[in-house]
């Protein structure tokens, strides 16, 4: 029997293999690009505790240019200002309402509307 020498052969030290990948598929071509979300609360919001998000159901408020599926955001914890819409109660029900200076009837304001989202499909 012949005794081989175990130091004739050696491994190499780099290791050449190419890395397993992770993803499955095709890569995303924007899978460089990625930039936070937007929430809507932190930017639309700013007393979460007095908003509320209404949505329009009909076209009675034409003539403020609130339509149907419109969401207003209303904010409790303003008072009014001039120029304002603002979600009033009139005869047990909501009404939109825009303030004026020459207005000298009592208004029961529910809420400021400080945004209107509209829908575009």
């Amino acid at each position: 029997m012949i005794e081989l020498d175990k130091h004739l052969i050696k491994k190499p030290e780099n290791n050449h293999r190419v890395q397993r990948p992770t993803q499955t598929g095709f890569s995303s071509p924007a899978t460089h690009y990625s930039e936070p979300r937007i929430d809507l609360n932190e930017v639309l919001v700013s007393n979460s505790s007095s908003t509320f998000f209404i949505r329009v159901i009909d076209d009675s408020f034409r003539e403020n240019n609130v339509l149907t599926n419109d969401v207003l955001i209303v904010d409790k914890s303003l008072s009014p200002k001039i120029g304002q819409l603002v979600v009033a109660t009139v005869d047990d029900s909501f009404k939109i309402i825009k303030i004026d200076s020459a207005s000298n009837t009592e208004l029961n304001i529910w809420g400021v509307i400080t945004y209107i989202i509209k829908p575009v499909l």
